[in-house]
């Protein structure tokens, strides 16, 4: 079966849509709710469609979007500045600085000046510690995501072997948490494991979060497991693809998310879900 994005970031959008009609009606405005400040530093082009998409759904949702950009000779200095002022900006609820950045760019300056109040991507080091220990907080947006996609499908993480491939401060690591505290048994696998193929085939459940197209094949799936392609990539003719080798796996998976289509566009989704919690606790 797919796990089709499209359907499930539909219905999450729908609420928060909703919502924010309720909370302006309320207020008896016409003032949109939440705000979100996206910044952009640089012209990187996948980061400019990402930034773009965004705004799209920040519209769709009703949420005032606020979009920054700052040429790629930009300091750390001139990112952390405006980062500050966007903290104290009573228009804005939640600040999302698009990444990667430059190299030159300091990115642990720049996430940790984010207000922890405004930390919808919930990259900061307070936050990454909530996720952790299972206490309330944001929760990052692309692995929540894929959380949200179990559960529309009705997939229990619950006493199953899951896999996630990649350990980055992201998806990775965070990912492995939230399968955690659903009670699933958690391997996290990365470049220097051995024996891959043996380790994933174990897993009921399989997250891949690597970067490499069509990293994972046929031989390394369990007949019958969930498999989750986070990745976004570019195949040898150019074309978008995953992590997965969809039509290689698709046949053996009993569930399966596509790319395009898939986890990209509930990152979106629980981003516009994070901004609207953000907005609800700043003014509570």
């Amino acid at each position: 079966m797919i796990i089709d994005g499209k359907i499930v970031s539909a219905a999450v959008k729908d609420s928060i849509k909703a919502e924010v009609a309720k909370i302006n009606a309320a207020g008896g405005s016409t003032v949109q709710a939440a705000g979100l400040a996206v910044i952009l530093v640089g012209s990187d082009p996948a980061s400019q469609v990402y930034v773009r998409n965004k705004g799209q759904a920040c519209e769709y949702c009703g949420i005032k979007s606020f979009m920054y950009v700052l040429p790629e000779t930009a300091s750390t200095t001139d990112v952390v500045e405006l980062v500050e002022t966007l903290n104290t900006d009573k228009n804005v609820h939640g600040i999302l600085v698009q990444q990667p950045f430059p190299k030159h760019i300091d990115t642990t300056a720049v996430v940790e000046a984010v207000s922890a109040a405004k930390d919808v991507d919930a990259f900061r080091a307070d936050s990454v510690g909530r996720i952790v220990q299972n206490t309330p907080g944001f929760l990052p947006c692309t692995p929540a995501g894929v959380m949200e996609m179990l559960k529309y499908y009705n997939i229990e993480v619950a006493g199953r072997e899951c896999v996630v491939i990649g350990r980055s401060n992201i998806v990775g690591k965070p990912m492995a948490m939230l399968l955690l505290h659903e009670n699933g048994t958690v391997t996290v696998c990365h470049s220097r494991t051995a024996n891959l193929p043996e380790v994933t085939r174990r897993a009921d459940i399989l997250v891949s979060a690597v970067g490499r197209a069509k990293f994972v094949t046929a031989d390394m799936v369990k007949p019958g497991a969930v498999v989750i392609d986070v990745g976004m990539n570019r195949d040898e003719n150019g074309k978008l693809c995953g992590d997965v080798d969809f039509a290689a796996v698709a046949p053996i998976a009993g569930y399966i998310t596509p790319v395009p289509g898939g986890v990209g566009l509930m990152t979106i989704a629980m981003l516009m879900k994070n901004t609207l919690t953000a907005y609800k606790n700043i003014t509570a």
